[in-house]
């Protein structure tokens, strides 16, 4: 007994030095890493593509309102290696969701450095922010700077989705908590107000939030922005002490729990059209359950949280850290999946002992693979070393430079 005891103690702190001597030899890498990325970002105006940006192709027209062909011009932009953009008359612009993440990665830095540069720049962005809500709605909210096509149907540009909505709006609680000023929990309650107010998916088992104020049925069996939404509503009720924040949120974390698949992971939605499961969804999903259970501290949904984390680190990196873009497939290597699982892991650093060691490896293998020299990362790793190195905003720069500024906090 006391052999195993003394070999459990020296795995330990074996492991404990082993994570302490990666976090050390990469530090600097990773700073200088975030430092070419923000250099890039803001030389470029916070403006880039976008994966889904083809229909402001000026040969949009020649879809004739048809949403198949609209779709197939959105997805030949997206899925092509090549950037084809330049040809079709897509120009780089302003993402809304790019600059609450820049944000997000703003004020972590603040509070690692104490450098009054990042409070500014995220000040900048917040009032960006504020100044350029969709308006439409008399709440904050926040849409795509483009119109979009899919599967669950269209909608136009500047009109706001619950899960861009609900992640700008954590920002602006991220600023309050760190720079204090009220007016950025008054958007924080505005955004609220704004998603007590979208459409509903009722239940025996809980409600499901609809991804837009627009009535669209199967866009209320989503889990991701519902459970985002969820997670905003309590992190502002821990601030406010709104009873409904608390009862819509209980409400929704108990649709998506209550189907989650028996092996910890999440459909996208419940429409069997929706029946696929992916990397970065599922980040969103851990990230938003953690946050509702530590704002409200109800426990009911622990298991669910950790079976979760058990299914991403399980199924979702390669041997090499190559994070895979399905639980069961690989390509395309994406610059979503690598962020968004930087961001969770190191978000889980203090929950889980295994979680900061991948983060690292997964954010030396995204460093080492999808970084330009110029800064910014790409878009996608397509099969035999194909690269799409379109250089977006929100989707890599803006996601990556929030995960690796969070996990370089974690480091220090």
């Amino acid at each position: 007994m006391l052999k195993q005891v003394q070999h459990d103690t020296f795995r330990i702190q074996n492991d404990v030095y082993r994570v302490k001597k990666l976090a050390n030899d990469f530090k600097k890498i990773l700073e200088n890493s975030i430092q070419k990325l923000e250099k890039w970002v803001e030389d470029h105006d916070y403006k880039g593509y976008e994966p889904f940006d083809g229909l402001s192709s000026f040969f949009r027209p020649l879809t004739f309102g048809n949403l198949f062909l609209d779709r197939l011009l959105m997805q030949l932009v997206r899925q092509s290696p090549l950037n084809l953009r330049p040809l079709l008359g897509v120009k780089p612009l302003e993402s809304t969701i790019g600059r609450g993440y820049m944000v997000g990665g703003y004020l972590t830095m603040l509070k690692l450095t104490g450098d009054k540069k990042y409070k500014d720049k995220a000040v900048l962005c917040l009032d960006w922010l504020m100044e350029n809500k969709s308006l439409g709605y008399i709440d904050y909210s926040w849409g795509k700077h483009f119109d979009f096509a899919s599967r669950g149907g269209r909608y136009p540009k500047f009109e706001p989705i619950t899960i861009w909505t609900s992640l700008i709006g954590l920002s602006f609680l991220d600023a309050y908590e760190t720079i204090g000023d009220k007016k950025y929990l008054d958007v924080a309650v505005s955004v609220c107000n704004w998603i007590l107010k979208l459409p509903r998916n009722q239940t025996n088992s809980g409600i499901c939030l609809g991804y837009t104020a627009l009535k669209n049925g199967d866009c209320c069996t989503i889990h991701n922005q519902s459970m985002t939404g969820a997670a905003m509503l309590a992190r502002t009720a821990k601030h406010t002490d709104n009873p409904e924040y608390i009862k819509i949120a209980k409400e929704a974390m108990k649709y998506s729990c209550t189907r989650q698949l028996p092996n910890g992971g999440w459909y996208y939605g419940e429409d069997p059209k929706y029946h696929w499961i992916d990397n970065f969804h599922t980040g969103y999903n851990l990230n938003a359950l953690k946050c509702y259970i530590e704002c409200t501290n109800d426990k009911a949904y622990e298991e669910n949280l950790c079976q979760s984390l058990e299914f991403l680190k399980n199924n979702f990196f390669e041997e090499n850290s190559r994070p895979k873009y399905y639980h069961n497939r690989t390509y395309p290597v994406d610059s979503q999946c690598a962020s968004q699982a930087i961001e969770t892991l190191a978000n889980f650093s203090d929950y889980d002992k295994d979680t900061l060691e991948l983060a690292i490896k997964v954010a030396k293998w995204t460093i080492d693979n999808m970084q330009d020299k110029d800064g910014h990362f790409y878009y996608r790793q397509y099969p035999i070393g194909i690269k799409a190195k379109t250089p977006m905003l929100h989707w890599a720069q803006a996601t990556t430079h929030k995960a690796l500024a969070l996990l370089f906090s974690k480091l220090n």
